[in-house]
């Protein structure tokens, strides 16, 4: 499993951003190896998101961007928003007892 995790800088209106991102999130949700994704705004400063979506693998992860519906989607979130996108493997999980 590969974990990507994208903070955002929302400079548009954060109900546009959301309606963009609730989109690319149902085209991820249709490529083969997403598994889930949540995306979280920040308490005190509600101009700041962070979206985390686990993968099957990276390999699924990078098809998923190589897809040419996603270009329009990157594109409307960028006019939105910047971005700081990353890729992690996960190496410790707890749940509650």
């Amino acid at each position: 499993m590969i974990t990507f995790i994208n903070r955002f800088h929302v400079t548009g209106a954060t109900e546009e951003f959301e309606a963009a991102f609730d989109a690319t999130s149902a085209f991820f949700a249709d490529r083969p190896g997403f598994l889930n994704h949540r995306l979280l705004q920040h308490v005190d400063e509600p101009h700041l998101y962070v979206n985390i979506a686990d993968w099957k693998d990276e390999e699924s992860f990078r098809a998923a961007l190589a897809h040419p519906e996603f270009a329009a989607h990157r594109s409307k979130l960028r006019t939105l928003s910047s971005s700081d996108p990353n890729l992690y493997v996960p190496l410790l999980e707890r749940v509650a007892r």
